[in-house]
């Protein structure tokens, strides 16, 4: 993917827990929080996946995603405030050819000593070269964004309530 084709989305959230907890609960398992996240009681118990989900037009999208953490950084210094790195990829977990693939890293940081801040910021090429770029120019761009703040919202939702 280079850079000159790829679309760029940025979002945040927060959850109102220490960092620490926060971090142990991504480092102890990202991949599980992502799919309890984003998956209704009813379908975790069909899918191994992680799920986007969007609103278009009032009618609701989804796709069953295989998530990948390809790398967990942690820093920690005097100086610095602490902060988590996690290196995601995603792809649809089935027909992935038709569905653009997201590179992403999602930071975590302290805001307070009891609020954590969720930075993410993932890149995708939209399938189908000329043509995929032409329709992610027209809509696909605005799926792909919504569908990434309610990936993230869920996540923080999630450890809104599952973090002690």
């Amino acid at each position: 993917m280079t850079k000159k084709q790829a679309r760029e989305i940025r979002c945040y959230d927060y959850v109102n827990h220490p960092y620490e907890r926060v971090c142990n609960a991504l480092r102890d398992n990202a991949v599980t929080v992502f799919q309890l996240a984003t998956k209704s009681a009813v379908s975790r118990v069909r899918s191994v996946a992680a799920e986007l989900r969007v609103e278009v037009g009032g009618v609701g999208l989804k796709a069953d995603i295989d998530v990948r953490v390809r790398n967990v950084e942690e820093k920690s210094d005097a100086i610095a405030s602490p902060s988590m790195r996690l290196q995601l990829e995603w792809e649809a977990a089935t027909m992935p050819a038709l569905f653009p693939v997201m590179k992403a890293e999602l930071s975590v940081y302290p805001l307070t000593p009891t609020e954590t801040q969720l930075d993410f910021l993932g890149h995708y090429e939209p399938p189908f070269g000329l043509a995929g770029r032409a329709v992610n120019a027209v809509a696909g761009y605005r799926v792909a964004e919504a569908s990434v703040h309610r990936f993230l919202s869920d996540v923080a939702a999630h450890l809104r309530q599952a973090v002690t």
